[in-house]
């Protein structure tokens, strides 16, 4: 039986050796997901027909001995944020769950189905990808493989849950608030989250469709099960050969893991610390240390930016549509009940130019202290989540919703503290895993380093990857 969790390089291998076809290696993937959909729900949409006919074509292609790309052959499925041929993004949306089929690749899609991946579905998505928990009116709710009581992270959650169970090798995310790094986190899997601007987000829905436009913090990246794969996907998508992987004996590490504002469970906290160690052990100078900003003052900066987009992302007819609904039992949006959140959505849109002006100026000023802090340091690790993976928590909206921290109640929005200065300030950050919890839980940490630095990041991943034992499949 072919094993769907080796990994992506061992996969390519067999293929080229033709040990198994592009055919076989699909059908093997459709038989873990039928195994493993009723109780994760990670896949939600697929197209199995285009997928057989681009497995049967690279097959032709490799016997007759044609140049095929680096990725040939191998079954992947995309998150459902991003247009897909004849599959749509529909983002958890109702109003966009019948648009029309015949919508182009987003970007990042081409460009991994013209290394030859065979794309065969889609994975699921909070509304309109704005959640840290993946749940919506269309396709339901996603469950964590390592526990399907509690949430798999957001937005990118179908997809880290389709990774962990071994359902897909590779998985295309996107990150604005931490949607590539929650869901890693939070499903034992690798993520990057890219510089922004690096990877081009056209067909990336939001925004609505067919209004693309470039969205500040938005940006777009590969996942994987393990950081050889997820090194393969970057440079894939990326357009840029694999840099040669190098030591980081004598690098400067900082382990940023207090933050007067920021609450922290001892478990993310006890994590973050085995990463530091487990990098002091590689030969890196670690400290506990942080560049010079002040967390409170970042994420006034960072919502103040990241709010009117995301209410720029519902056009007036949209609201409109909503408030129609208000009589329902529920709509299933980040911002909870209707009235909660049209009235948000309305607030968020008459957000005034000069409070978003001078947040911008903030962010500027953040950046060079963040630029600056990087002369001393290569990179920093921080905590990707206040908490481990929490219950499902769909009552009420996104600023009503708690959560204990060991024992004190926090709101839900605090989750996005951690991931903050990376988003808001446009560097990279790559979330690798750091061991597990107590109760068996994936736990791991963000590696952010200085604008475009994706590549050295990967180096100091390994090392932590190597010695914290990196992913290790759920009991599902």
């Amino acid at each position: 039986m072919t094993d769907t969790y080796a990994t992506a390089r061992s996969m390519l291998a067999d293929l080229a050796a033709k040990k198994i076809s592009a055919r076989e290696l699909l059908d093997a993937h459709l038989a873990r997901n039928a195994q493993v959909a009723n109780a994760v729900n990670a896949v939600i949409a697929t197209d199995l027909d285009r997928a057989c006919r681009d497995a049967a074509a690279v097959d032709d292609a490799r016997a007759k001995g044609a140049a095929l790309g680096p990725l040939a052959g191998l079954p992947m499925t995309v998150k459902d944020g991003f247009d897909v041929e004849n599959l749509p993004a529909t983002s958890g949306n109702p109003m966009f769950a019948d648009r029309a089929k015949d919508c182009a690749d987003a970007a990042v899609v081409a460009t991994a189905r013209k290394a030859g991946a065979i794309i065969w579905g889609k994975t699921n998505v909070p509304f309109m990808l704005a959640d840290i928990q993946s749940y919506n009116a269309v396709h339901g709710t996603t469950n964590n493989p390592y526990d399907v009581t509690k949430v798999p992270g957001g937005s990118s959650g179908g997809a880290a849950a389709a990774l962990a169970t071994g359902v897909t090798p590779l998985e295309i995310g996107s990150d604005i608030g931490g949607s590539l790094r929650h869901p890693a986190n939070f499903c034992g899997v690798v993520a990057l989250k890219t510089s922004w601007g690096a990877l081009d987000g056209r067909g990336h829905v939001p925004p609505v469709p067919g209004q693309y436009v470039p969205v500040d913090l938005g940006v777009y990246g590969p996942m994987a099960r393990n950081l050889s794969d997820l090194k393969l996907f970057w440079s894939v998508l990326h357009g840029t050969p694999e840099r040669t992987r190098r030591d980081v004996k004598g690098a400067r590490v900082a382990v940023w893991r207090e933050e007067p504002s920021w609450p922290l469970a001892r478990d993310v906290r006890d994590a973050a610390e085995r990463a530091g160690k487990a990098l002091a052990d590689a030969g890196a100078v670690v400290e506990f240390a942080k560049p010079d900003i002040d967390g409170a003052q970042l994420m006034a900066a960072y919502t103040a930016i990241l709010t009117p987009i995301v209410a720029l992302d519902f056009p007036e007819e949209m609201i409109d549509a909503f408030t129609a609904m208000r009589d329902a039992d529920r709509v299933l949006m980040n911002s909870g009940g209707p009235e909660a959140g049209i009235a948000a959505f309305r607030y968020r849109a008459s957000a005034p130019y000069r409070e978003i002006a001078a947040a911008q100026v903030v962010r500027e000023r953040l950046k060079e202290k963040l630029a600056d802090f990087f002369t001393r340091y290569d990179i920093v690790v921080m905590p990707i989540d206040m908490v481990p993976p929490f219950a499902h928590t769909q009552d009420g909206s996104f600023s009503e919703r708690t959560l204990l921290v060991d024992n004190e109640i926090r709101p839900y929005s605090d989750l996005l503290n951690w991931v903050g200065p990376a988003s808001a300030l446009h560097v990279p950050a790559l979330a690798v895993q750091a061991g597990r919890t107590p109760a068996g839980l994936p736990v791991g940490v963000q590696l952010v380093g200085p604008w475009n630095g994706e590549d050295r990041l990967f180096d100091f991943a390994f090392a932590i990857e190597e010695r914290l034992g990196g992913f290790a499949p759920p009991p599902i």
